[in-house]
């Protein structure tokens, strides 16, 4: 099968190039690069000493970026890895601190209009949802070998599932059998799980199924969780770090850790003053998350469920 172009509509374009505050001669890092969107406009105004570092965990993402903003030539550096391990690359490569961060996090426009990735329940094609197609675990791997018990654990926290149970025992019946290979396959079985009446509930009745099984492929949470600190502590002084999130378990994280990063102080309340000694690493820009405008959301549906969040170094 012929595989699309790699095209993704960056979402909040105006709302990450404002709250970047980009420098003609700062270092930016781009942790999510997909097809260059966003990466393309802080290129653009940077000058012979800016620099853009451009990661991405998937290889076609990566050569769609480079050929995208090849007009910038050694302005723009390009990375294949997980943003999780940016920090220490650049550090390896002698950088020791950045102006600006983003991490547009989830699912790209490609991987999921691209049938044969398997992120989509739309499309029938093998069950794969992996980012990164060099990482061993795929979808078809969590669904064919994980327990009962795991899979409604699964289920049930990254995709909150309320019927996680019953889809993980159906889903264990069905392999019993022969083993579940495609998406569409999944798709009946997600759909014999749940009662008629709430098929029509809350869209899809496979998204939240394929939600968690996309997470727990890719250990999204995790990487998010073990990044945004190390990043934050990256930024130089006003540097910023800005996230994207896609769906609620995201936004929590990151709304939690720039809130202890803004004020990290274990002492009781009761106490006078401060006596742990932990001191604040700058603060939270955005007390509510920035989310599509009207006029964005009509020329891409998918940006409904984004949400930016910023947290700026102190001084």
């Amino acid at each position: 099968m012929a595989e699309k172009e790699f095209y993704h509509i960056p979402v909040l374009l105006e709302e990450v190039i404002g709250g970047l505050n980009i420098k003609p001669d700062g270092i930016y890092v781009d942790g999510t690069v997909g097809g260059g969107g966003h990466s393309s406009e802080i290129a653009k105004r940077l000058n012979d000493k800016g620099r853009l570092y451009c990661f991405d965990q998937d290889s076609e993402a990566l050569a769609a970026a480079k050929e995208r903003l090849k007009e910038y030539g050694d302005r723009v550096v390009f990375i294949h890895d997980n943003y999780v391990n940016a920090v220490s690359v650049l550090q390896g490569m002698g950088i020791e601190g950045a102006d600006g961060i983003l991490l547009d996090i989830g699912v790209s426009s490609y991987q999921l209009d691209n049938p044969e990735r398997g992120f989509s329940y739309n499309a029938d094609a093998p069950l794969d949802m992996r980012m990164n197609r060099e990482n061993t675990l795929s979808a078809y791997d969590i669904v064919n070998t994980y327990s009962k018990n795991e899979l409604s654990r699964v289920l049930r926290e990254y995709g909150e599932e309320r019927f996680a149970d019953r889809i993980a025992s159906n889903i264990v019946k069905a392999r019993e059998k022969e083993a579940v290979r495609t998406t569409f396959e999944l798709n009946e079985i997600i759909k014999a799980s749940i009662p008629a009446k709430m098929l029509s509930e809350n869209g899809h009745p496979s998204k939240r199924t394929f939600q968690a099984l996309r997470i727990e492929c890719n250990k999204e949470l995790d990487v998010l969780k073990s990044s945004i600190d190390g990043m934050i502590d990256f930024l130089r002084p006003e540097g910023r770090l800005l996230i994207i999130s896609f769906q609620s378990l995201e936004d929590r994280i990151v709304k939690n850790a720039f809130k202890t990063a803004e004020n990290p102080c274990t002492c009781p309340p009761s106490f006078p003053q401060c006596v742990c000694g932990k001191i604040s690493k700058g603060r939270t820009v955005t007390r509510h998350p920035v989310t599509a405008s009207e006029e964005e959301l009509e020329k891409n549906r998918r940006s409904k469920p984004a949400k930016l969040r910023i947290f700026e170094r102190k001084e």
